[in-house]
């Protein structure tokens, strides 16, 4: 599996409960666009209409060599899942303050995926603490790898 783009911020703003695996719906210099590294999951979410559930904010760059021109490069996408996700999704998105991120393109058996999640925000202490645990982690790597060295 490859992975074409993260979102990395929503790891940092946000708490994730469940993921899901997603197809999407693409042009043929969609797909080409993403395996070339111009996809940007940043500022995205997806959202659930008339039972569809749709990615709204990707921004994937037009392919510079397509027959085709003119394709919105933020466009709303739809992804595709089974019934049963998709009413999950509706029942999970309605709770108070839980949202449907996507994590993140890759490829698995050749087809491009997104990764979704059912999120909610992080507070700002949340964030705090997180800060603080990971930069603990690190000098505790660095010290036995000091103590190692001797």
């Amino acid at each position: 599996m490859t992975d074409y783009a993260r979102n990395k911020k929503a790891f940092h703003d946000f708490q994730m409960e469940e993921r899901y695996e997603a197809g999407i719906a693409l042009t043929g210099p969609e797909v080409k666009s993403i395996r070339a590294g111009q996809a940007n999951l940043k500022e995205s979410y997806a959202r659930v209409r008339d039972g569809e559930v749709f990615l709204i904010g990707a921004h994937i760059s037009p392919y510079e060599n397509a027959r085709i021109q003119g394709q919105l490069p933020a466009r709303d996408r739809k992804l595709l899942l089974h019934r049963g996700e998709i009413s999950r999704l509706i029942g999970k998105s309605q709770e108070d303050g839980k949202t449907l991120i996507p994590l993140r393109f890759y490829t698995k058996r050749g087809n491009i995926k997104l990764e979704i999640a059912v999120a909610s925000r992080k507070k700002q202490y949340d964030k705090r603490r997180e800060i603080a645990r990971k930069t603990a982690d690190r000098e505790m790597e660095r010290a036995m790898k000091e103590r190692l060295r001797r």
